[in-house]
C-alpha cells in the first residue's frame, strides 16, 4: 500500500482555496476513483493523468487507486488540478519521494504528451497559496511569469511532466524540442478565452497610444467634465448629438488616470487572468483597463454571472479602470440597475447554486446617450422629428437612482464650422492634461493619507461634511438647491466631492465658492456663470 499527498488550488472567483490532493494505492483490480466534489471537467483528469504518466516514460499503477481532494465540502472544477493528481498519484508509486510534494503547490494541466498546460487563473491561485503559507509553487513554465508577481514564493516552471519528475528526483532534466520557428506556442492557448476580448470591448491604455486628447475639437466643457473625472474618480454622464465626439471623449480618459499601483496591478490582474484575458507576453496590467460592451449585452455580461461557477463581467473586468457603456439607453433596463451595487459597494457579490462569488467592482463609469432616439433633439434647433412622447419614452430609460450615482453630466454639442476646420483654439494633449491630474490626485492623496480612501470620490459624505469643510459660504448655493428639491442629500455629497476635486486641479488649499459653482454646473447641468475650463481655452 502507498500514500502520497501534495497540493493544488480551487479558485473560488478571485479567492483561492489551497486544495490537498492525496492518492492512496491499494491491492485489488486496477480503477482510478476520483472524490471531492470535482466537476466534469475535473473528473475528465483521469484520462488525462494516466496518459500523461505513461507517454512520460513512468508505468501506470495496476492497482485500486483513489485520489481524494481535500477538503471534500468545497467546489473544485477546471483541469489545473492535473499536474498535482499526477505527482501525488507518482509518489504513491515511489517513483518520486513522497517527502518532496508536502510543501508543494502545483498548478496546470496535463496534456496527453506530458507537457504541461497553463490555466486561467494563475496568480489568484498563487496569491492564496502565498496567504497558506506555501513558499513553493509548480506552475506551467510560460505562466512563471505571472506567478512571479507574487512575492516570498519560489516558482519552478516546468514544460513537460518528465521535466518535474526528473527535478523532483535530481535526475538529469531532460530538454523538450522546441517547437517549430514562426508557429505559435500551442501552449498559450490555455491563457486566454477565445472571442473573450472582443465581446467585452476590452483593451488597456497601452494599446491606444495613438489616440490623443488634443484629436478632439471643440467640446471644452466636456473635456473639463473628463479631466475633473480623472482627478477625482467621479462617474461621468455625457448627452449630446452623434458624431459630437462622445466616445472619442471616452477612449481618452484612461491614459489621464495614472499608473496602477503595485497593489492596484495585482487585483486587475487576477481578475484578468481568471476571465483568461491577459496580455500575451505580459503577465502583469499595469495601466488602467477600459471596457465598452455593446448595449446588446446582458446583466449576467454587465455584472458577471453564466453557469456554474460565476464568471467577471464587464464591471470586474474594468476594475481601476473605465467601464464605457455608449447607447446607454439601448441597454436593458435591467443590466442598468444591476449597477447600482457595484457602483456604490465597489465590488459584486453574485450568488449561484454554486456558491457565493465576491468580484472586485471600483471602477469609473462613462454613460454616453443622444438626447432622443433620431438625436438631433436641442432647445434651440427644430431639426428633430421624434414625437414628445418618444423622447421622454427614451430619456426615461435611465432611471432616476442611476442618475443620482453619476457626478457630472455635461452636455455634448455639435461642433461648429471654425472649429472643425481648425480656425479655433486647439485643446491641450493628454500629456498636458494627465500632468495636471497627476498632481491633483497626489494632492487627494496626501490630504488623505491617513484614511483608507485614496479619490475624493470615495469619501463619505459623513466624513466630508465633519473633517474637510469648504471655505466659508462656498457651499450656500448648493444648500439652497438642496432645499428647493433640485439636489438629493447623497447629490449634495457628490457635490462637495466635485468642488474638492475641482479645488485639487487648481490648487486650491479649500474648495472656495468657484469651485462649488463649477462643480453644482457639472453636477446639475445648469448655467451658474462660472467658465467650463481648468486651464483649457475657453
Amino acid at each position: 500500500m502507498g500514500f502520497a499527498r501534495t497540493c493544488a488550488v480551487a479558485l473560488v472567483g478571485v479567492e483561492g482555496v489551497v486544495v490537498e490532493v492525496q492518492a492512496d494505492l491499494e491491492p485489488g483490480v486496477a480503477a482510478f476513483t476520483l472524490v471531492g466534489l470535482p466537476d466534469k471537467s475535473l473528473s475528465e483528469s483521469r484520462d488525462r493523468v494516466r496518459a500523461a504518466v505513461v507517454n512520460s516514460g513512468t508505468a501506470w499503477p495496476s492497482k485500486k487507486l483513489t485520489v481524494g481532494l481535500s477538503p471534500a465540502s468545497v467546489p473544485k472544477g477546471g483541469s489545473g488540478f492535473d499536474l498535482a493528481v499526477a505527482c501525488a498519484i507518482l509518489g504513491a508509486t515511489e517513483r518520486i519521494d513522497s517527502r518532496v510534494l508536502v510543501d508543494l503547490v502545483m498548478i496546470g494541466e496535463l496534456g496527453l504528451d506530458g507537457r504541461v498546460r497553463p490555466v486561467r487563473g494563475i496568480l489568484p491561485a498563487v496569491i492564496a497559496a502565498a496567504d497558506a503559507g506555501y513558499e513553493q509553487v509548480v506552475v506551467p513554465e510560460c505562466a512563471a511569469a505571472e506567478a512571479a508577481l507574487v512575492p516570498g514564493v519560489a516558482v519552478l516552471g516546468v514544460r513537460s511532466l518528465r521535466q518535474l519528475i526528473a527535478v523532483l528526483t535530481d535526475e538529469p532534466v531532460p530538454e523538450e524540442a522546441p517547437d517549430e520557428q514562426g508557429r505559435p506556442d500551442p501552449l498559450l492557448a490555455g491563457l486566454r478565452v477565445p472571442g473573450a476580448g472582443t465581446a467585452t470591448g476590452m483593451h488597456t491604455a497601452q494599446l491606444d497610444q495613438g489616440n490623443d486628447l488634443a484629436d478632439v475639437v471643440g467640446q471644452f466643457s466636456a473635456r473639463t467634465a473628463v479631466e475633473v473625472a480623472a482627478a477625482g474618480g467621479h462617474h461621468l454622464f455625457l448627452e449630446g448629438a452623434p458624431g459630437a465626439g462622445k466616445t472619442m471623449l471616452a477612449e481618452r480618459l484612461p491614459a489621464l488616470l495614472p499608473d496602477l499601483t503595485r497593489q492596484e496591478s495585482l487585483e486587475v490582474t487576477a481578475v484578468h487572468s481568471v476571465a483568461g484575458l491577459l496580455p500575451p507576453g505580459k503577465p502583469m496590467i499595469d495601466v488602467a483597463p477600459y471596457c465598452a460592451p455593446h448595449h446588446s449585452a446582458t446583466m449576467q455580461a454587465l455584472v458577471g454571472g453564466g453557469p456554474g461557477v460565476a464568471r467577471p463581467g464587464a464591471v470586474s473586468l474594468s476594475h481601476r479602470g473605465v467601464l464605457f457603456l455608449d447607447e446607454t439607453p439601448e441597454f436593458s433596463s435591467r443590466a442598468l440597475d444591476a449597477l447600482r451595487q457595484p457602483l456604490e459597494a465597489g465590488h459584486v457579490v453574485i450568488a449561484r447554486s454554486a456558491g457565493v462569488v465576491r468580484f472586485p467592482a471600483k471602477f469609473l463609469m462613462v454613460l454616453a446617450a443622444n438626447p432622443c432616439p433620431c438625436g438631433r433633439f436641442t432647445q434651440t434647433d427644430d431639426f428633430c422629428e421624434c414625437a414628445p412622447s418618444a423622447i421622454r419614452r427614451y430619456q426615461a430609460r435611465l432611471s432616476g437612482p442611476l442618475l443620482d450615482r453619476v457626478d457630472l453630466r455635461v452636455q455634448v454639442d455639435r461642433v461648429t464650422r471654425s472649429q472643425l476646420t481648425g480656425l479655433a483654439a486647439r485643446g491641450e494633449s493628454t500629456a498636458t492634461v494627465a500632468g495636471r491630474v497627476r498632481a491633483a490626485r497626489e494632492r487627494a492623496a496626501a490630504r488623505l493619507a491617513d484614511t483608507p480612501w485614496g479619490t475624493n470620490s470615495e469619501v463619505p459624505g459623513r466624513e466630508l461634511r465633519s473633517r474637510w469643510h469648504a471655505e466659508r459660504g462656498a457651499m450656500d448655493e448648493a444648500e439652497r438647491c438642496l432645499e428647493r428639491g433640485a439636489l438629493t442629500a447623497r447629490g449634495l455629497d457628490r457635490v462637495l466631492r466635485v468642488a474638492w476635486s475641482v479645488a485639487d486641479l487648481a490648487g486650491h488649499a479649500r474648495p472656495d465658492a468657484t469651485d462649488v459653482a463649477l462643480a453644482l454646473q457639472l453636477r446639475t447641468g445648469v448655467p451658474r456663470g462660472v467658465p467650463m475650463t481648468i486651464g483649457a481655452p475657453g
